[in-house]
Parts: C-alpha cells; sequence; structure tokens
C-alpha cells in the first residue's frame, strides 16, 4: 500500500489535541493527512461527532486510514457500527490510541453521551495502543475494547494517556503500530482481491 495514495484523517479526542500533541506532530509528517475538526470541543455529542466523522470519510473516495486518540476511538467505534458499507470500505485501517473507557465510574460529565462503549467488531483492520497507567482506561478495559473490536493491542509502560501531559509530543516510536497497521491491511487486501 503506497502511502501517497492513503488519505489519514486525525480523530482527535475529548477538548481537542492542543498545540504540541502528537498527532499535531503526525498532521504535520504524514503526506494526505487532514484534521477532523468538531464543532465543539469540550461539550461532545456522540451524534455531532459521529455525524462530522461519517462527512469527512465521505468527502472522498481516496482510501483511509483513522488516527485517534482517545474519545476519537470511541467515536470511530459508534461510526463503524452504523456508516453505510460503502463508506466503511473507505477505511483501511484504523489506529485507535489510548481509547477512552466513557463507562468507568470517575468518567467526566461530558463523556456520558458516548456510552455504553460499542462491543461489534470493527469491519476494517485495527490497532488499540494503550497504556498501563492511563487515567481515562485500565490495561484490562484497553484490552477488552480491543478484543471487542478485534484489534491488535499494545500496551506501554508509564504512558498515562499518551498526550502532551504525559510527554508525547511527536511520539515517533508510534509511527511502528500505524506502519505494521498498513502492512496488516495491504495483507488483507490481496487477500479479498
Amino acid at each position: 500500500m503506497r502511502t501517497d495514495s492513503i488519505r489519514y484523517l486525525i480523530v482527535p479526542g475529548w477538548q481537542g489535541s492542543p498545540d504540541g500533541h502528537w498527532q499535531h506532530h503526525w498532521h504535520d509528517t504524514l503526506p494526505n493527512s487532514e484534521w477532523l475538526e468538531q464543532a465543539d470541543w469540550n461539550h461532545p455529542q456522540k451524534d455531532h461527532w459521529v455525524s462530522s466523522l461519517d462527512h469527512a470519510i465521505a468527502s472522498t473516495s481516496k482510501p483511509t486510514v483513522l488516527i485517534a486518540h482517545s474519545l476519537g476511538c470511541i467515536t470511530v467505534a459508534h461510526w463503524a457500527g452504523q456508516a453505510p458499507l460503502a463508506r466503511v470500505g473507505r477505511v483501511q485501517g484504523a489506529l485507535l490510541v489510548a481509547p477512552a473507557d466513557v463507562e468507568r465510574p470517575n468518567r467526566p460529565s461530558p463523556l456520558a453521551d458516548f456510552a455504553p462503549v460499542p462491543r461489534q467488531p470493527l469491519p476494517f483492520p485495527s490497532q488499540v495502543v494503550a497504556s498501563d497507567n492511563d487515567p481515562a482506561a485500565s490495561v484490562a478495559r484497553a484490552l477488552e475494547m480491543a478484543r471487542d473490536w478485534g484489534a491488535e493491542a499494545g500496551i506501554l509502560s508509564g504512558a498515562g494517556h499518551i498526550n502532551v501531559k504525559s510527554g508525547h509530543h511527536r511520539w515517533d516510536q508510534g509511527f511502528a503500530y500505524l506502519y505494521r497497521l498498513q502492512s496488516r491491511a495491504q495483507r488483507n487486501g490481496l487477500r479479498r482481491a
């Protein structure tokens, strides 16, 4: 799969990704990358966020790889469960970094609209990357989400929420997960051909 033929769609989470976040670095680094903008980053509404994602995917027929963080991961899972097959087929894979457990007892109240976490397998290759000390999701929950979604899982040690606060500004190591995901998507595409 040639990277110049792929659109990378960056899908931030709650409160957006501030300057210095690895998603900004990746947006500046990856060819053909686009940023999914939401109308309200601080008061997310599931239907609006899912609709924005659907609109972005529908805007081009180019093969798309989703690069989601936190609540963006949950948005991807909700979208995949209700999107038309033609649009789902445009997604070559999804990198789901630090998915937020919107069902946890101490979740921030703005995330309540996204519960429950979808449990159906995602219809495209996916990779969950989580951390063993993420306040937004325990390892057990991150692994459960990965299993439900049919995703491969990678657990980082001491990486927090894999964001600016935990020191992940460029996060060049994350590209290894992206490239592995793309290789898997390419193999799946060859099997279908």
